[in-house]
């Protein structure tokens, strides 16, 4: 195969690549948020077929030569064209590995999995999920030992979200953040709280999207190619550059929970609508780790989204759109309000200063479930058992406890510590951006452009076209240091505290 017929294919298999993807995408999205709870039956045996033409696609001795041709031409092919080739070859490695029939047939698992998962969260029962669980945990396993059973399979897992993650690493690095946080998460328990009664009670579902669209609005979201629906778990989804798909979840007895869902699932959309035009459909097109996705949905929730200057500029919209609650709340106020530091039950609710804890509980758990040392059964147990030691709560229901996040019934054992990773990954841009920026001042007047812009220049349109060694260094300015991230959190929460 000479050059030019190799970035030929290259090109073919993109084009339909994304074509099959962004129709799985859509009947994924259906499933999450408007189809009927049994459709998942059907979807599933759709889901699988898609699949294997897609696994066909790339795992056949026409692409393989064609990404062999690319990888042996050296500087005779763009940076784009070479970094495909890599992604694509790391790729065609792991799926070569796993049989066709079993490949197919988990992904009629998944798409089981969490149509159970959603009803047995709303009533709250664990041992109807179970089974799904049992088998999503092998099926793990399983193909981790397909693609290198010389590695513990949770590293293999852990690699596939952030490359060059492990164990090893990531070990110490939860116990620094629990060494150098704890102390703080204690002092804090015996302050007295923050009023937070304004943010509670009634907050019309109606009401509630409207400032859904007006906070996608101040962060500078593009609408056109920016959607929202509503599913049980909030997350987000983009088929390209164009078409990027959030969604929330809403509570009327509780506005910040949706508000920070939105300006969560909003930092990833910024991400995947910045992405360069030239790398669209491309397998670079998409963020280029998991830990550097949540980065950014972490970077607008929490150094952005729980700031004094926003608190200052979103108050007028809220007082406007719930003046009855809002009435004679301060910034002030609100700020506090929304930084409330005490052990929670609800991840995704967890203030910034005990959120990491909520992550390495997930952490510890999946390092058991992968090595085999617990089983399903066990779980909810050792799930109670951990929130009490962890953070002093009792976890009443298991809604509100091993089932309330989505991760494991979409199979994504290894993706929970991304989300530690990404807020201290953002604490370093905070730092490279105010040298550049007039962050704050820009918040407090609405207005995100230099701060999405400079984002956008650094790491956005690049998409995985560089290492995310590359991208980290263009972000922070310097290696990554866990101490930067408990430093922020121990000096905002000592001065919101008074300690």
């Amino acid at each position: 195969m000479n050059l030019n017929q190799a970035v030929d294919i290259l090109r073919e298999y993109s084009e339909a690549a994304h074509a099959y993807e962004h129709a799985m995408g859509v009947l994924s999205l259906d499933g999450d948020t408007a189809a009927p709870s049994a459709s998942y039956k059907g979807r599933g045996q759709t889901m699988a077929y898609l699949s294997g033409v897609s696994y066909q696609l790339l795992v056949n001795d026409r692409i393989r030569d064609c990404l062999e041709t690319l990888l042996a031409s050296g500087d005779r092919v763009s940076p784009a064209v070479r970094r495909q080739a890599e992604l694509l070859k790391e790729d065609y490695d792991r799926l070569t590995r796993i049989p066709l029939a079993e490949y197919t047939a988990y992904q009629a698992l998944l798409t089981d999995a969490g149509a159970v998962w959603h009803e047995a969260k709303q009533k709250s029962d664990y041992p109807m999920f179970a089974p799904y669980l049992a088998r999503l945990i092998d099926t793990e396993r399983r193909f981790a030992a397909y693609r290198d059973d010389t590695m513990p399979a949770y590293d293999v897992l852990l690699d596939t979200y952030e490359k060059g993650a492990s164990t090893a690493t990531l070990d110490p690095f939860f116990a620094t953040l629990r060494r150098e946080l704890t102390p703080v998460i204690l002092a804090v328990k015996d302050c007295p709280a923050p009023r937070t009664d304004f943010l509670h009670g009634d907050f019309p579902i109606q009401q509630q999207r409207v400032f859904s669209d007006r906070l996608m609005a101040m962060m500078g979201i593009d609408r056109a190619r920016c959607g929202i629906a509503e599913t049980e778990h909030p997350f987000t989804t983009n088929f390209n550059k164009w078409d990027v798909r959030i969604t929330t979840h809403y509570q009327q007895d509780d506005v910040a929970s949706s508000m920070y869902s939105v300006i969560h699932e909003g930092g990833h959309a910024l991400y995947e609508l910045g992405t360069g035009d030239d790398i669209q459909f491309t397998a670079l097109a998409t963020g280029a780790t998991m830990g550097l996705h949540e980065s950014q949905s972490r970077f607008y929730e929490n150094l952005i989204g729980r700031s004094l200057p926003f608190c200052r500029a979103v108050l007028p919209v809220m007082a406007e759109l719930f003046p009855r609650q809002m009435a004679g709340v301060t910034p002030e106020a609100l700020y506090a309000a929304v930084n409330k530091a005490e052990p929670s039950l609800i991840r995704t609710e967890a203030a910034e200063l005990t959120y990491a804890t909520h992550v390495m509980i997930r952490y510890e758990m999946e390092k058991l479930m992968m090595a085999g040392d617990v089983k399903v059964d066990e779980l909810p147990a050792l799930w109670n058992q951990m929130y009490k030691e962890y953070l002093g709560v009792d976890v009443p229901d298991d809604r509100r406890g091993i089932l309330q996040d989505s991760h494991w019934s979409g199979g994504s054992f290894g993706y929970f510590p991304s989300y530690a990773l990404g807020s201290a990954y953002g604490v370093q841009m905070l730092a490279a951006m105010e040298k550049d920026v007039e962050v704050w001042p820009a918040v407090e007047r609405s207005d995100l452009t230099p701060i999405t812009a400079w984002l956008g220049d650094r790491l956005h349109r690049y998409g995985r076209l560089l290492t995310p060694e590359r991208l980290l260094r263009n972000t922070m300015g310097a290696d990554f240091d866990p101490l930067c991230y408990t430093a922020y959190l121990r000096k905002k929460f000592s001065a919101l505290y008074r300690l």
